[in-house]
């Protein structure tokens, strides 16, 4: 089965996305799944992962419904505030849908580089962890040395980093961020993303051999059994297509066995998120 384990769907008539930059912008206008589906059928895909845009519960009861429509929509991992005393009872409602696989937060965009380590975030990742609920990293380099303080502080949950903490590619720098990345893999629960890369290198004048050192190393450290292929469409856009981001990817893992080829093409994501083949 194979899975595209990183997507995002948005509707600007629905919602406001104050992230999104400001006047001409390819993603400036709504992406829905009647965009995305053909796509993934032209490439063999079974579905995909649709990740949270938006840091409102609407968004993500939005994101269930297209789940609910929409077969090949395998998952949706959705925002929660973890810092809310009602947590509970929200998660109790998600939980019912059978499709929401997974929480975020856009915790890169969080003033405080520390927001992770606060209290009252740590309680919401612990609840997350009761209830065998994974997460969603969405980090810079710089927030990449809080992954074993959290793993330290919360070992029963399952993380899996976004888009390898972005990190430098358009500078073709690796220092600190290499490292860890290493120390985040030595624990056993936290998975990766092979993911959202060519927004981070050179938009205009990237190639594949600009992301494969980063690709390479994170195959040393993590091993197939933790990484997982996301395409980031339609943010992935802003450098290239669905399709040219399969195809850097394909060229920046470089000759693979089958085997670890699917694992990374959908197996690890369908294990870590629990997703189940409807072959």
């Amino acid at each position: 089965m194979r899975i595209d384990a990183h997507q995002h769907f948005w509707d600007l008539r629905r919602f406001r996305y104050p992230w999104m930059p400001q006047g001409e912008s390819p993603l400036r206008r709504n992406f829905l799944p009647a965009q995305l589906e053909p796509i993934l059928e032209r490439n063999r895909f079974d579905g995909s992962i649709v990740v949270q845009a938006n840091v409102i519960p609407e968004e993500t009861r939005w994101l269930l419904d297209l789940a609910a429509e929409h077969e090949f929509i395998r998952g949706v991992v959705g925002w929660v505030d973890l810092t809310d005393a009602r947590l509970g009872h929200t998660l109790d409602e998600l939980q019912r849908h059978s499709k929401f696989k997974g929480a975020r937060h856009l915790v890169h965009d969080e003033p405080d580089d520390d927001w992770l380590l606060r209290p009252e975030v740590l309680q919401g990742l612990r609840e997350l962890a009761r209830r065998g609920i994974p997460y969603d990293l969405l980090l810079r380099p710089q927030h990449l040395r809080h992954v074993p303080v959290v793993a330290e502080s919360v070992p029963e949950l399952r993380v899996v980093i976004d888009h390898l903490a972005k990190p430098l590619i358009a500078a073709q720098r690796m220092e600190g961020w290499a490292e860890d990345m290493a120390a985040a893999a030595r624990i056993p629960q936290v998975f990766c993303k092979l993911s959202g890369m060519i927004t981070e290198a050179d938009r205009r004048g990237w190639k594949a051999g600009h992301l494969r050192p980063y690709v390479q190393h994170a195959l040393t450290v993590f091993g197939p059994e933790r990484l997982m292929f996301g395409s980031d469409w339609p943010v992935c856009l802003l450098a290239g297509t669905w399709k040219e981001v399969l195809a850097a990817f394909t060229q920046a893992i470089g000759p693979q066995p089958v085997e670890v080829r699917e694992k990374l093409l959908g197996g690890t994501a369908a294990k870590f998120y629990g997703i189940e083949s409807t072959a």
